[in-house]
């Protein structure tokens, strides 16, 4: 149930990293969130009442995401700059910074997933529960930069 909350939650931030990929210049929170919502409402028939509750969780892991994003990448810059210097402790404290982040990512996303699991109707959770099962959730879309060292689309 979380793994296809956090997947879901994981597929959000994905779109708008493809997107600034894309534009060149961040997406806005929002329009990610919208994104998002669209996409939920079209697999899971969600009512007005929920699509607003879905807009206030998503946007809000969103503006999260994105100060989080901003640390990682430094995080990643500063181990690059530790490597290059053959600098252990430098490595070791870049390392724990990343490991640190990652955390606080995984537990603001399954935050905001059991927010919106528990807006969802038995049968809703039912069909969100269907398309782990049948689709393998958002795995199709889980490839990427979110899912390597650091995540969030960290600088390498």
């Amino acid at each position: 149930m979380r793994t296809t909350l956090l997947k879901v939650v994981t597929f959000l931030a994905l779109a708008g990293v493809f997107a600034s990929a894309q534009r060149r210049t961040p997406p806005d929170p929002a329009e990610m969130a919208q994104h998002h919502i669209n996409f939920l409402t079209k697999q899971l028939s969600l009512n007005a009442q929920q699509q607003q509750q879905a807009a206030a969780i998503f946007s809000n892991i969103q503006n999260d995401a994105k100060n989080t994003h901003e640390q990682m990448q430094t995080a990643h810059e500063n181990l690059k700059a530790a490597i290059q210097k053959d600098d252990s402790a430098g490595i070791e404290q870049a390392a724990n910074t990343i490991g640190n982040l990652t955390a606080q990512m995984t537990a603001a996303h399954a935050k905001a997933q059991a927010a919106f699991y528990q807006t969802l109707t038995p049968e809703q959770q039912t069909k969100m529960n269907e398309l782990e099962s049948h689709h393998g959730g958002m795995r199709g879309h889980g490839h990427g930069p979110m899912h390597g060292p650091g995540g969030m689309g960290a600088s390498r």
